[in-house]
């Protein structure tokens, strides 16, 4: 039995080893990064597995010990056990009261759950991190629910940004005001006559005249570029509503801005990390990630400040030359971070878009959007806005495979999602893309062939179920309910096998529910679960909710599956990381209304407390 217990702990010493290496170089194929990780995680698996049913007579004791309550394992049974045993920051056995009683030695330290509930650590599949924690650097942003609340806003920050200078506001979506609509240009002019101003939501956006000005954005520009510019029907001017706004439409910061040192920009980070593990999220995949965003993870790593484990899709431009393009994908894949991973921190693919957005009227469609006065939208023929084509995304789709690393791209609409499943089908015959873990990030209107493809692919799909909350009264104005059926198609995606993982968006703001997105993760599951929608008297489409159980593996061991991590997060077996959390509420029998109220008692990663004291008050 010694034997027993020394392989395990050589096997567990050999792979943090392994992960801290600097000779971990792959010299063939690019994929090993992540067969070496799963083959090597197999391995301590299997030891530890064999030797935990016989642990009475091993002298090892564990240094945690977790136990009277409901332990939520998320294994492949959903076993639900009352304790477990943690050694070394992982799990080293889970069972009975008495079964993990028997681990315990002289300084085992023991937590009495008392009944509560213990899930694996949450996992976000989609947040941008960096810029998130650093929109309100200089002031608050109040939340804005109506046109209002919008031109409120701008008229106050007349008295502090100097005139002639710009004003910006992003990301306050239209689907999310009472009246469902742009603010025009001349409200905007009514209120900031003597500043440009930027209303910024997504890729499209609208501007006051001054902007529109200041750009060259006239009749004759709108003639010139007519699927950007928004015109009024009768007279040709713009109405200030612009597609692709970034492409056309270029700001300054103004003078008053605050710019943050390195210091600060990392002390912003932590404190939403911290927030992220207060609302019980141990992982997160940080989507469209910059060089200077990555820098900041590596020195919070360095610095052992890193309370999350991050997994970065770097962002990827994708005009220009195809040779420059390809080269740049080369540097991701030759980054120390997807050479030699570290279990904190790792590269696993690249992000593009391929459409423009599902909240701003720009979302790539089969079918026609409809004539808006939503989304300002007078062509009944116009579809949307489709960024890549499929020839260019092909070529993007083989440079990843080719060197093991996981695309996805934005693709809000069913035609963007087709586009894309169809690139991955053609590489498939070359390539094996689901081994990449390639995905589609949103997919937010999903055919029932596209799920059928995904599936017979092997990609997974990154969803934001919040937006079912927040955006389906808009949707439904414009779409009618019958549209909506393919509308975040969760109960289809798992019952075609699909792993789907649940993500926030999370763009701005700290704060779970103030953020935009918000990313409290049980309002995510309890949307998944009711299919509820704010302002909207009935649910939306019920039939695609998902069961208890479902919504636990949608923000845990599916999303783990998406990091490239499954054989290391994700579920509380034996071998596995101990990243798991406390809560307040059985999500498995509680009334449905209280699945979003939900909170945290304790966040533990690696074994370690990040969030409470482990009184579980």
């Amino acid at each position: 039995m010694l034997a027993c217990s020394q392989s395990r702990n050589l096997a567990v010493d050999r792979f943090e080893s392994q992960h801290n290496r600097p000779q971990l170089k792959q010299a063939t194929a690019r994929t090993s990064p992540f067969v070496l990780s799963t083959v090597t995680t197999a391995i301590v698996l299997s030891l530890a597995m064999s030797c935990s049913t016989s642990h009475a007579n091993d002298k090892t004791p564990a240094d945690t010990v977790i136990r009277g309550g409901r332990i939520v394992t998320v294994d492949r049974n959903f076993r639900i056990v009352d304790a477990m045993a943690l050694h070394k920051g992982r799990v080293v056995a889970v069972g009975t009261n008495a079964e993990i009683d028997k681990w315990v030695g002289p300084s085992t330290r023991i937590f009495e759950l008392r009944g509560r509930m213990v899930l694996p650590g949450l996992i976000d599949s989609h947040v941008h991190a960096g810029g998130a924690s650093r929109y309100e650097a200089d002031h608050e942003i109040p939340p804005m629910d109506r046109i209002a609340d919008v031109l409120a806003y701008i008229r106050g920050r007349t008295q502090v940004v100097p005139k002639g200078e710009w004003i910006t506001l992003r990301q306050v979506f239209i689907t999310r005001l009472k009246e469902q609509r742009y603010p025009t240009r001349a409200e905007l002019d009514s209120v900031a006559p003597d500043h440009p101003v930027a209303f910024r939501t997504g890729p499209d956006g609208s501007a006051n005249s001054l902007a529109l000005q200041e750009n060259g954005i006239d009749k004759a520009f709108a003639a010139k570029h007519p699927d950007q510019v928004v015109v009024d029907a009768k007279t040709g001017e713009p109405t200030g509503v612009l597609r692709r706004a970034g492409s056309v439409l270029k700001t300054r910061p103004n003078s008053n801005r605050k710019q943050l040192t390195e210091a600060e920009r990392d002390n912003r980070l932590v404190e939403l990390l911290h927030d992220y593990n207060r609302w019980g999220l141990t992982g997160v995949i940080d989507r469209n990630c910059n060089p200077t965003v990555q820098a900041q993870y590596e020195r919070l790593l360095r610095d052992k400040r890193l309370t999350v484990r991050v997994r970065l899709s770097r962002g990827l431009g994708t005009s220009g030359d195809q040779q420059a393009i390809i080269r740049r994908v080369a540097t991701i894949a030759d980054d120390p971070l997807y050479t030699e991973p570290h279990p904190r921190l790792r590269i696993i693919g690249v992000k593009v878009f391929e459409d423009g957005g599902m909240l701003t009227g720009s979302a790539y469609f089969r079918q026609p959007w409809g004539v808006s006065r939503i989304y300002g939208i007078s062509d009944p023929r116009y579809r949307g806005m489709q960024y890549i084509d499929e020839k260019r995304l092909e070529m993007l789709v083989r440079a990843c495979a080719q060197r093991g690393l996981a695309f996805t791209a934005h693709c809000q609409g069913d035609a963007a999602v087709e586009a894309l499943v169809g690139v991955y089908d053609k590489i498939n015959r070359e390539l094996p893309i689901g081994k990449t873990r390639s995905t589609i990030t949103h997919s937010s209107f999903m055919s029932k062939s596209a799920i059928a493809s995904a599936a017979k692919l092997g990609i997974g799909v990154d969803l934001q179920p919040a937006w079912l909350y927040l955006d389906a009264r808009t949707l439904v104005a414009q779409f009618g309910e019958r549209r909506l059926e393919h509308f975040i198609p969760l109960k289809s995606l798992f019952e075609a096998g699909v792993i789907a993982g649940g993500g926030s968006d999370h763009m701005q703001k700290i704060g779970s529910l103030r953020s935009v997105n918000p990313y409290n993760p049980f309002l995510g599951m309890w949307v998944a679960a009711t299919r509820s929608a704010r302002w909207h008297e009935k649910p939306i489409h019920s039939e695609q909710a998902l069961s208890r159980q479902q919504m636990i593996r949608f923000y845990t061991i599916n999303n783990a599956w998406l990091m490239r991590s499954e054989d290391q997060v994700g579920s509380l077996e034996v071998g596995k990381y101990a990243d798991f959390i406390v809560i307040d509420n059985n999500l498995l029998t509680c009334k449905a209304a209280e699945i979003r109220t939900t909170r945290v008692l304790a966040t533990w990663l690696d074994g370690q407390l990040v969030h409470g004291n482990g009184t579980f008050q």
